[in-house]
């Protein structure tokens, strides 16, 4: 197809430019994107030693966060599964959430290959997989169709697409003619979040959609992390605010209001702030912040050994979350929970796990990745959002006023996510029959 051929060339022809970019956030995070390894490029030294696989993308944190529970669930049921990523991040909690899935060998760990045909060619001819899974939006043009022609299921779980999505979808159809209908029509199946994802998954092209619901419900919450929260905490002696997940553009907006707020609460005791920045690349500028605000704070990454901690927070206004895999912790340490990628326009970050963990949340107005999810929640009594930082501090120093508050929304949050979870359960089903339906009665494939 021609249209796909030209995003093809355009694709070569930014190469240059994307691999730089990918070696400049290496160097600014120290994280190891290994831009130029073979296997980006779909080359391996050693064959595929297993299986047919079941081959799920995940592309970064969030997604593998989100696909976990599935990922467990076809290792009990007996499937190898082949796991790629495009972060380093991605790939580092990957390791972290399926070690001991990996150490069985019941879960491989690669990088996806560039969206270059050769290259997913490479990779398909080399694992083999049965069939594709793609969490929640990741739909590239060359991977999807290449796996298609191949005659592997492409299948998008736990599917989303806001309408700003769609919005874009449309206008790269236009300029591309069609490329992106075109690449969403060859998906065998899209198992959606929502029906307003799934009637914009079909307006996309897709042509068979099931409402499964979201992965993110089924989070097996960390009650080890949790409890070692709740404890820090009560040593700790004093209130504390997490402000969690932070995008480009929000610590500006908060940091001033921290440095506004540190006046104690009736108890006596001032409030400790905990900041989270989304990604490892923006640790240092959120430090930068609070030396310019004069802010007393802490790298928890200095502290989380440090025997003497607890003497040492104390002086400490801030504690800055500098290491990733930890918000289940400052979530179980934290009074109130502020979750950010709100607060600019980023779409909004996951406040599903705080709310299952039984902290009180708070939002800010921009969260369209999560719209049905927050309309629901706040619908609920299980979550507050607010329309600036300002608002969220405010309402925060609020409920540690008034715990009893705060209290009743956390145990309504944890309620809700309660009811909202059997999501894996329903795409495994799915993804059985899908898989049944391809295999005909004899047992040969179609």
């Amino acid at each position: 197809m021609l249209a796909r051929w030209i995003y093809s060339l355009l694709l070569i022809m930014a190469a240059p430019l994307a691999l730089g970019l990918l070696m400049w956030r290496r160097r600014a995070s120290q994280d190891d994107w290994q831009a130029l390894a073979a296997e980006r490029f779909g080359f391996y030294s050693q064959p595929w030693d297993g299986a047919p696989p079941i081959w799920i993308h995940a592309v970064s944190v969030g997604e593998v966060r989100a696909a976990a529970p599935l990922i467990k669930a076809l290792v009990l049921k007996g499937d190898t599964v082949l796991l790629t990523h495009f972060t380093p991040t991605g790939r580092t909690e990957g390791q972290r959430l399926l070690a001991q899935e990996i150490h069985d060998g019941r879960v491989r760990q690669q990088w996806v290959p560039y969206d270059l045909a050769s290259a997913m060619c490479r990779f398909l001819n080399h694992f083999q997989p049965r069939l594709a899974l793609l969490v929640e939006r990741e739909v590239w043009p060359n991977l999807v169709h290449t796996t298609h022609m191949a005659g592997v299921p492409v299948v998008l779980v736990s599917a989303r697409l806001s309408e700003r999505s769609l919005t874009q979808a449309v206008w790269i159809n236009r300029l591309f003619g069609g490329l992106l209908h075109d690449t969403y029509g060859e998906l065998e199946l899209a198992l959606a979040q929502t029906p307003e994802d799934g009637q914009r998954l079909f307006d996309s092209g897709v042509s068979k959609i099931i409402i499964s619901g979201n992965l993110k419900f089924d989070i097996d919450v960390p009650l080890v992390a949790v409890e070692a929260g709740e404890h820090w905490r009560t040593r700790l002696n004093r209130p504390v605010i997490t402000i969690a997940s932070t995008r480009e553009g929000e610590d500006k907006l908060f940091v001033p209001l921290i440095a506004a707020n540190l006046k104690p609460m009736p108890a006596g005791e001032r409030p400790l702030y905990i900041l989270i920045p989304r990604h490892p690349q923006r640790f240092d500028d959120a430090a930068r912040l609070l030396d310019a605000h004069q802010l007393r704070y802490a790298r928890w990454s200095m502290l989380a050994d440090d025997p003497q901690s607890d003497e040492a927070l104390k002086k400490q206004d801030v504690v800055l979350g500098d290491t990733m895999g930890e918000l289940p912790f400052f979530y179980g340490v934290a009074d109130v929970a502020i979750v950010g990628g709100s607060f600019e326009n980023h779409g909004g970050q996951n406040f599903i796990e705080a709310c299952a963990i039984g902290t009180p949340v708070i939002v800010g107005p921009h969260t369209r990745n999560f719209a049905h999810a927050v309309q629901g929640a706040v619908a609920a009594g299980a979550l507050v959002q607010v329309k600036t930082a300002a608002q969220a501090i405010e309402r925060a120093l609020l409920w540690l006023e008034d715990p009893d508050s705060a209290t009743t929304v956390g145990l309504t949050g944890k309620a809700w996510v309660s009811d909202h979870v059997g999501a894996t359960k329903r795409i495994v089903q799915a993804l059985t029959e899908l898989e049944a339906v391809r295999v005909k009665p004899s047992g040969l494939a179609r």
